[in-house]
């Protein structure tokens, strides 16, 4: 059944042992998850779908057989597909009253078989995260710093809202660089916002990872020729290819069922810039579902690695914008 994400406290979670999260928006996802559901549980297991599918029987088996002493368990499988619903078929008339699996994953179509079935059984939770609007990420932002006791003016607090796409996730990591700045500060202004959230970036990222989406390799390489990057700007790189790949999918999501591109770039939200139309356009035409979504896993897995090897981050980054921009990813 389909439950909208503010009516979840609303119904008796101890009824229900599947739900499916699915939507752009990451942050409340996890909101929801630590509020509702993690505070209460006595095991807490965490997994990517690739990690259930390797090891699916002895999952089913674990969950099966679990301790008679171990009151609750909830298991959080991330970045699930189609792939999923075999694993989710095999276990979902089993007796498993004390184990709750959240799946999450992004932007579902309509014609999603794993959608599908959550939504048309009783027993299932089916619950979509759209992206929050302006206003309410505004207020998040205005609390964050009113409990700081740090002065910040509404053109600041607009600044911030606007690079995070509508997910409070984005907006949590931006105020986390600004929470360590303000430590001991009253006022920030919007220079230092800018400054400390690359509100003001080189203009050369944005048009690097718009030319990468886009597969245009020479321009891709042109680019990479003439600007020099540091390290630093490699974790921006991946943010601004993460945010507009993820924008990707949900065109290209919407795109595929209703076969307008123009009228789904026009009511996009958040709202595309009229000078970005053309390019993203050119990007949906050149990606399909299947292959984005390929690439957000891709892209999460190189920001890991980068965050591991800082030393070599150029280097990783360098040659995943030349592949990506050159072709699919296989």
């Amino acid at each position: 059944m389909i439950i909208k994400n503010f009516d979840l406290q609303k119904i008796n979670l101890v009824d229900y042992n599947f739900f499916l999260f699915y939507g752009e928006n990451e942050g409340l996802k996890e909101d929801i998850i630590n509020r509702l559901f993690l505070n209460s549980a006595e095991i807490i297991k965490r997994y990517d779908e690739n990690e259930i599918l390797e090891k699916k029987d002895d999952v089913i088996s674990s969950i099966l057989n679990k301790s008679f002493f171990n009151k609750s368990e909830i298991i959080v499988i991330s970045r699930v597909s189609e792939k999923i619903l075999k694993f989710i078929d095999d276990i979902v008339d089993k007796q498993i009253s004390e184990v709750k699996i959240i799946l999450k994953s992004n932007i579902l179509a309509k014609k999603s078989s794993l959608r599908a079935f959550f939504e048309k059984e009783k027993n299932l939770v089916c619950v979509p995260f759209y992206s929050d609007e302006k206003q309410t990420l505004a207020k998040i932002a205005l609390s964050f710093f009113k409990d700081k006791s740090v002065s910040i003016s509404q053109e600041s607090i607009n600044e911030l809202v606007d690079i995070c796409h509508g997910d409070r996730k984005n907006l949590e990591n931006e105020l986390g660089k600004v929470e360590i700045y303000t430590n001991d500060k009253k006022k920030i202004s919007i220079e230092e916002i800018k400054k400390l959230t690359n509100i003001g970036e080189n203009f050369s990222v944005s048009e690097l990872t718009d030319s990468c989406l886009s597969k245009n390799f020479e321009r891709t390489i042109k680019i990479l020729n003439e600007n020099y990057y540091t390290i630093d700007d490699c974790i921006l790189i991946i943010r601004s290819l993460l945010s507009k790949s993820r924008r990707l999918l949900s065109l290209k999501s919407k795109y595929d069922n209703s076969k307008n591109l123009d009228s789904e770039i026009s009511s996009h939200k958040p709202p595309i810039f009229w000078k970005e139309k053309k390019i993203v356009k050119k990007q949906v035409l050149s990606w399909e579902l299947d292959e984005i979504e390929k690439l957000i896993i891709n892209i999460n897995n190189i920001e890991v690695l980068i965050k591991k090897n800082s030393n070599n981050a150029i280097n990783i980054i360098y040659d995943f914008i030349l592949n990506t921009g050159k072709k699919i990813n296989n």
